[in-house]
């Protein structure tokens, strides 16, 4: 059966669990999600979401959302990116986890900041706060990276494919890989990998369709 991603291209999260599913090999669809478009709010999207989010995954009879539990799903069901050892399992979980509150949430804010909304809403001082962020988290992430292919053990795991989410977009949101070459080589593994794809060529939807 081929599970459907509901999605958007423009979404660093739906990205994440987009690419774990095209690299595992997994059986997988985009379902395009017009959210800028306001369908994430709507009675008909609340129904397979009540957080009015992407990405969301559908199974057959199982629903899930959030990127990370569905990059788990996907490492239950292929059995990749899980870690090899149940200390790398938690290790992976570890750097998931950090992505998501110092890294991904911080790159999603001010990349909306500073792209999705007109010029003269966007609030300086919130982007310079958030940027500021951002640098501490590339430091540390540019700095775990020294010496290491991957983030946990030798191979591509969920810590990698969640933290890299936001990190190929071509808008300005405060990150150059020429800043940081320990990032820039990591990505430069990922990008390597067979099946990796843009995210803007992995799901539907990009800001030039709603230029």
């Amino acid at each position: 059966m081929t599970m459907k991603l509901y999605c958007m291209g423009e979404s660093g999260n739906a990205y994440k669990a987009a690419l774990a599913l095209e690299l595992s090999g997994a059986a997988w669809e985009p379902v395009y999600v017009d959210f800028f478009g306001g369908e994430g709010r709507t009675d008909a999207f609340r129904k397979i979401n009540t957080m009015g989010e992407v990405p969301v995954l559908v199974d057959g009879d199982t629903t899930i959302t959030q990127s990370g539990v569905i990059q788990m799903y996907v490492t239950e069901k292929t059995g990749k990116f899980g870690g090899q050892t149940p200390e790398e399992a938690r290790e992976v979980m570890r750097w998931v986890f950090w992505d998501n509150h110092k890294l991904s949430s911080q790159a999603g804010m001010a990349r909306f900041l500073m792209n999705f909304l007109p010029e003269d809403k966007r609030p300086a001082e919130v982007i310079t706060f958030t940027q500021g962020r951002l640098k501490a988290a590339y430091a540390v992430l540019d700095a775990h990276l020294t010496g290491r292919d991957w983030i946990v053990g030798s191979a591509v795991t969920n810590a990698d494919l969640s933290c890299c989410g936001y990190l190929f977009y071509p808008e300005p949101f405060g990150f150059s890989r020429a800043d940081w070459p320990n990032i820039d080589r990591w990505l430069g593994h990922i990008e390597a990998l067979p099946g990796w794809a843009h995210p803007y060529n992995l799901m539907p939807g990009s800001p030039a369709d709603r230029a």
